[in-house]
């Protein structure tokens, strides 16, 4: 498969140097307004960016989830895997995941120690909407295009310190048994890094667990609860979700695009492994009422390109939509653990646009 046809690169300048935001980009979106909105693993902010011209995206403002909508804590990080934009809300999703302690290569017994200690930070069990006015991102607004219409910020549910998803999951046939084990993500765990969103339908990715080389998609629709909280709605005879089960060629799900009714997908390894990663299509992922499967062969999935892959750096991350150069469909990707090369100044970095191919698919 011939690597992706890169147009240009855009310049993301902020007003931080830290390497826990700029090397460990995870998530980015776009508003109709032109803003593009971004958010770190490392975070429990999301970072706005305002269009400059000439490529260059600029004017950083930071907010604060915490000022928006209740966490956990105000401790944990989110972890944060997945941002889209649909309908005037902002979603963010963080990963859902188990972590286990990072061995440090300083003293060998504390090291094996630290590598059977398996945590999770609450608020990694984020779901989240935000509403978006005027290129800022508010609690609450009333549409004025639609009297008694209102816009406001909400969570899932939260149950015994995870959520209503995690809840739904626990009896899973496929992925009940990863979270029943506490497996942390870098394990094949359980772990979200991707969401996409057309009206009511949520679609959320999965780094892990890939399954006999199977990646999955999770399909949700949520409603309003109490103030402040949405729940799972019931999508026929009980079922609070759909399973999507995608030959990735044996890769996890980092991120997830919607383009006129398919889905676009970013395939990379699982775990800590490094290895190439891919753009796939998914066609028209809103006509289904029950879990799928799908192969290479089926029709459906097809491989559009292969991404530039260094070892060590340029980990595909974030994925959005933006036009380029006369190209409506460029696709914009951000990336963790950037190369030295993309990073011009200290508070600034390069992501890639790359020319979306026509699907070969009928």
């Amino acid at each position: 498969m011939p690597n992706g046809f890169l147009l240009s690169r855009i310049l993301l300048q902020f007003q931080s140097d830290s390497d826990d935001l700029l090397a460990e980009l995870s998530a980015v979106t776009r508003t109709p307004d032109g803003y593009l909105w971004l958010g770190s693993d490392e975070f429990v902010t999301i970072e706005r960016l305002a269009p400059m011209g000439d490529g260059v995206y600029g004017n950083h403002k930071t907010f604060h989830l915490n000022d928006f909508v209740e966490l956990f804590d105000t401790e944990s990080e989110i972890d944060i895997e997945g941002l889209d934009y649909c309908d005037g809300y902002l979603w963010v999703v963080g990963s859902h995941s188990f972590k286990r302690t990072q061995a440090k290569g300083k003293k060998p017994q504390k090291d094996i120690r630290r590598l059977s200690e398996i945590d999770r930070d609450p608020n990694r069990s984020l779901l989240a909407r935000l509403p978006i006015l005027n290129g800022e991102i508010v609690p609450t607004y009333a549409r004025s295009d639609s009297p008694g219409d209102t816009r406001t910020a909400a969570t899932l549910k939260k149950v015994d310190g995870h959520n209503l998803l995690l809840d739904a999951l626990a009896e899973d046939e496929h992925l009940g048994v990863f979270l029943q084990m506490q497996l942390p993500s870098k394990d094949n765990g359980f772990d979200i890094e991707g969401i996409a969103v057309s009206g009511s339908k949520i679609f959320l990715g999965l780094r892990g667990p890939v399954l006999r080389g199977w990646a999955i998609i999770l399909e949700i629709e949520v409603e309003d609860g109490d103030p402040g909280e949405l729940t799972l709605k019931d999508l026929g005879g009980g079922c609070l979700y759909r399973k999507h089960f995608l030959d990735l060629n044996g890769q996890g799900i980092r991120e997830l695009c919607l383009h006129h009714g398919d889905l676009l997908v970013l395939a990379g390894p699982t775990m800590e492994l490094e290895g190439a990663m891919q753009m796939f299509r998914l066609k028209d992922v809103l006509d289904h009422t029950d879990d799928t499967l799908w192969s290479q062969d089926s029709g459906r999935l097809e491989v559009l390109f292969d991404l530039p892959f260094t070892i060590g750096s340029d980990h595909a991350e974030g994925l959005v939509l933006l036009p380029c150069l006369g190209y409506d469909n460029g696709l914009m990707v951000v990336y963790d653990s950037p190369n030295d090369s993309r990073r011009p100044s200290p508070t600034s970095i390069f992501a890639d646009v790359f020319r979306l191919p026509e699907s070969r698919l009928g």
